[in-house]
């Protein structure tokens, strides 16, 4: 009786287990990935810049994020630092819908927003959009003491608003 039970057992989680499998690859080949960022089904994305031997003397990090505000508003945030106080820190944000019939990333709105002598720059606006579309972040970050300055880019994935 208990060998029964014990392969039942093992029965199911094998059975359990290829069919976590199944679905995991299932997923995994439906996502689509455009210009970088994948069409998602999450409430938010986040993205970050690339290392920092990339950005140079004066620039450490840039992300933005991406997130579902209501039914028709997604709220956008970007931020750039640098690894010290500089002259000129700038980020620009541009908020993007998919665009299906030409497999592309079309602007919906944008926005600059800079400082002067800081090592912190963070900036945020909610945006209103269209149901039933994708949409994402992408933010340009730069830093330095004087031009031409220190600049890296960041992106979000695409976030659908049903």
């Amino acid at each position: 009786m208990k060998k029964r039970i014990l392969s039942i057992l093992c029965s199911m989680s094998v059975l359990c287990t290829a069919a976590i499998i199944s679905s995991t690859n299932v997923n995994a080949a439906e996502e689509k990935i455009v210009d970088g960022s994948a069409l998602t089904m999450e409430e938010s994305s986040t993205g970050y810049s690339a290392p920092s031997v990339a950005r140079g003397e004066y620039l450490m990090t840039g992300d933005c994020t991406i997130s579902k505000a209501g039914l028709t508003r997604v709220y956008a945030y970007a931020s750039t630092t640098a690894n010290k106080e500089v002259n000129y820190i700038a980020t620009i944000v541009y908020v993007e819908e998919y665009i299906e019939e030409e497999d592309a990333w079309g602007q919906v709105d944008w926005w600059m927003e800079k400082t002067n002598n800081d090592y912190f720059l963070s900036t945020a606006k909610t945006v209103k959009v269209e149901r039933g579309h994708y949409y994402r972040v992408r933010a340009n970050h730069l830093a330095g003491d004087q031009y031409p300055y220190d600049e890296t880019a960041s992106f979000t994935d695409g976030i659908l608003l049903p």
